[in-house]
């Protein structure tokens, strides 16, 4: 099991005190990140392509062991995507539209150069064996159905070697009456299930269900708090208490008993409350019997390279 936080470049986690006065950069931070967590969500992946030289320096800046989930380009995952998200030399071949695109909105060769950048950008992170998995948010609007099972599996295809999984926005993935196909669609193709514990009684909430269809299962705690308007600081702006996280220890226990590695990761991205929950869950863990959770590891570490890399 392996235990950590959604980014280690959050502006209100650098200006939380967590990190000591001399990790003044982001080489140094994500070090002393990896000091402390064996895992970590880059989420910076989902706002722009990320390049292969940042990504080698994240190997570089991280010791054995230490393990990178990348979340996928929001055009991938079919959400909105500002034209300035884009790499310059593809600009000149979008569409003359105003506001934001989708996928549906681009020459099909674009969307082809997309993907190839996307995953041949995370290779310097799985030769150095730091990569876990690409994970695809899918939004509200993407509803159970042929069409987007055909892209969920398309998506994997297309990360190939590397492993996918999938988090559902959309509550029909996970209502009564289609959950079984859901989790059972996912299996037959190796796709992890994300796990998640968000707030409840919405009519967007997905439930708690914690399930297995992979060798790898994943789990993200997005906090319980209100939800409410666009700002990202006010939704996940939530301190878990220690009974919340201990109804949550065994049953990430027994996804870790189906699976070779379950990730947990703490999204509630507001000053140190990632972390100080993600440490907290891990006491919890390391306290139950048979239950092996990594411990983050400091060997084989270089932060050398000037330009900086953040996630």
């Amino acid at each position: 099991m392996l235990v950590g936080t959604a980014s280690w470049t959050d502006e209100t986690l650098l200006t939380s005190g967590w990190y000591p006065p001399g990790a003044r950069t982001p080489a140094e931070r994500l070090r002393y990140y990896a000091s402390r967590f064996p895992v970590v969500e880059v989420d910076s992946t989902y706002y722009a392509l990320p390049g292969e030289r940042t990504t080698r320096l994240w190997a570089r800046r991280t010791p054995t062991g230490f393990t990178f989930d990348v979340k996928a380009f929001s055009l991938l995952t079919c959400h909105p995507t500002r034209a300035a998200a884009f790499p310059k030399d593809l600009r000149a071949a979008l569409p003359p539209k105003e506001g934001n695109l989708y996928l549906r909105d681009l020459d099909p060769e674009v969307v082809e150069q997309v993907w190839r950048r996307f995953v041949t950008a995370l290779a310097p992170l799985r030769e150095a064996g730091r990569f876990g998995a690409v994970l695809f948010s899918f939004p509200r609007w993407f509803p159970i159905g042929r069409h987007n099972k055909d892209y969920v599996v398309e998506c994997g295809r297309r990360c190939e070697p590397l492993p996918i999984a999938a988090e559902f926005r959309n509550r029909t993935w996970l209502s009564d009456e289609n959950r079984e196909e859901t989790l059972g669609f996912l299996r037959s193709h190796a796709i992890a299930y994300v796990c998640v514990d968000m707030p409840q009684g919405r009519p967007w909430s997905i439930p708690p269900v914690t399930a297995a269809t992979a060798d790898l299962a994943e789990v993200r705690f997005h906090g319980r708090g209100r939800w409410t308007g666009d700002d990202r600081y006010e939704r996940y702006g939530y301190l878990y208490s220690t009974r919340e996280l201990a109804e949550w220890a065994p049953r990430i226990r027994e996804l870790a008993r189906e699976t070779s590695s379950t990730h947990v990761i703490m999204k509630n991205a507001y000053r140190d409350h990632a972390p100080r929950s993600a440490r907290r869950l891990t006491e919890l863990l390391e306290a139950m019997p048979d239950c092996p959770v990594r411990s983050p590891g400091v060997t084989g570490v270089a932060v050398s390279g000037a330009d900086p890399a953040g996630g």
